[in-house]
């Protein structure tokens, strides 16, 4: 970072702000999370660095909801994002993305209130959620009988 800011110091200023507090004032935004993303049904807690439908450094993304954005922590890859979450369009809970949490049937939809209006969704929805249902065979703590 100390090497780009002297970079931008020679190569002067933007107007009348120099161009090294630009820099830094773009890595402060950058590098510190806006808040801290909370499930409210799990209690997933993850720092988020945006919220919206158009993360920065993506050409072409556009969300079809307004969500909860970190950066991806597994890649150095700018234009990489992670999707936390959002809010339930029904009971504005906020909510992860996760299958136990929360479903997307053209709106973000936490379980509990697809439980409630189950009635409302198609048939492929509630076979969905049935099979999200059942329990597995056997506990993953158990070793497989296949060898």
């Amino acid at each position: 970072m100390q090497q780009d800011a002297l970079r931008c110091v020679v190569l002067g200023s933007e107007g009348a702000v120099p161009c090294l507090l630009i820099l830094q004032m773009a890595c402060e935004t950058e590098c510190r999370p806006l808040g801290v993303f909370t499930c409210q049904l799990c209690a997933l807690t993850a720092p988020y660095s945006y919220v919206g439908q158009k993360p920065p450094d993506t050409q072409s993304v556009v969300l079809l909801e307004e969500s909860y954005v970190m950066k991806d922590p597994f890649t150095s890859d700018k234009d990489r994002f992670l999707i936390l979450g959002s809010r339930c369009s029904l009971c504005s809970r906020l909510v992860c993305v996760g299958p136990e949490c929360s479903l997307f049937y053209s709106k973000r939809f936490c379980l509990p209130c697809v439980q409630e209006n189950i009635d409302a969704f198609p048939q492929e929805i509630r076979q969905d959620l049935e099979k999200r249902k059942v329990p597995s065979k056997r506990p993953a703590s158990q070793p497989s009988s296949r060898t």
